[in-house]
């Protein structure tokens, strides 16, 4: 375990050192981006936009680490990708790549061995090649279509060596590739939101009211006319923790909850006496079954309330959701 001895001081300023390294890089990146290497840029979503095929992307060693990430990042923001091992690639799996596609290779010195044996065979099928090389005088970028310069003055390791900043900045380019793409493309939330059905974002965006609500014999509800004691019954039945009460052609007319019926008892009235309309709110919250059930906890958050009545366009008792069926969803 360091301390805050000599030696824990030099582990502090080597990562931070690094950090500092790294940042410069990226700051030359943009720089590089925004002056010389502007038109290659352009170029490289032009001809990724007109693809009809995929992007495959290829590279080795950390390289194509960098590469298997910027593949999923663009598969995942609406530009169709794969990642094929250049040493695979020769040995079968360049039939991968197919006519309509573009590859994107990797190679911080652009003379990848493994890369290099590979180029040949893949201009033979008059695909474009886009590399992103540190060495723009390369083996690969002479034979790219473009180049894309993802040069460092330094790695971030002491010795100079390791692939630290060049890795960052491959990865950094890769991110402003599919960011272009994404926007120009006309990408949206709920784009993104359909290729990670699994995850927070899905939910929330392709989730409505009607995939989660309770309906039918499920949701509680009574007349205006009904007892109190009737209701309660009613209530305690299904479990919502709340009955809506609607009129003989069960349009919602009002609501009452566990909440209201403490309010109730905190009066000393004899609610045995009292009808459901004696007591029920009027004009309760509801919600469409169209709506998406991350509105429906917008709409419980706002008013600090836990169920919500799900209603036809004429107002018609259809459902309801309340707040433990949001978290069984996973919405909230």
């Amino acid at each position: 375990m360091l301390t805050k001895d000599s030696s824990g001081a030099r582990a502090v300023e080597l990562g931070a050192r690094a950090l500092d390294i790294e940042t410069e890089a990226l700051a030359a990146l943009g720089d590089r981006l925004r002056g010389p290497m502007a038109e290659a840029f352009g170029r490289v979503i032009e001809l990724i936009l007109a693809c009809s095929g995929r992007v495959v992307v290829m590279g080795m060693g950390k390289s194509g680490h960098v590469g298997r990430k910027i593949a999923a990042t663009l598969a995942s923001t609406g530009t169709p990708a794969m990642f094929v091992h250049p040493g695979e690639a020769s040995h079968g799996d360049l039939g991968m790549v197919t006519a309509g596609d573009v590859v994107l290779m990797l190679s911080n010195s652009g003379e990848s061995d493994e890369l290099n044996v590979i180029l040949p065979v893949v201009k033979r099928l008059q695909v474009p090649i886009i590399a992103m090389t540190g060495r723009p005088g390369s083996t690969l970028a002479r034979h790219a279509d473009v180049a894309l310069d993802s040069g460092v003055a330094q790695e971030a390791c002491p010795l100079n060596l390791a692939p630290t900043a060049s890795t960052t900045v491959q990865l950094a380019l890769g991110d402003a590739i599919a960011v272009a793409l994404l926007d120009l493309r006309g990408f949206k939330e709920a784009d993104f939101a359909r290729s990670h059905p699994g995850g927070a974002l899905g939910r929330k965006l392709l989730m409505h009211v009607h995939d989660l609500m309770r309906h039918g014999d499920a949701v509680p509800s009574v007349r205006s006319d009904t007892p109190f004691t009737e209701m309660m019954r009613e209530m305690s039945a299904k479990g919502l923790g709340a009955t809506a009460i609607v009129d003989d052609a069960r349009r919602v007319v009002g609501i009452f909850t566990d909440g209201d019926l403490r309010r109730e008892i905190e009066k000393g009235v004899d609610l045995r006496e009292l009808t459901a309309a004696d007591v029920m709110r009027a004009n309760p919250r509801t919600i469409g079954a169209d709506r998406l059930a991350v509105d429906a906890a917008d709409m419980m958050e706002a008013h600090r309330i836990t169920s919500v009545l799900v209603v036809d366009e004429d107002g018609v008792l259809v459902g309801a959701v309340n707040s433990n069926d949001l978290m069984r969803a996973k919405v909230i």
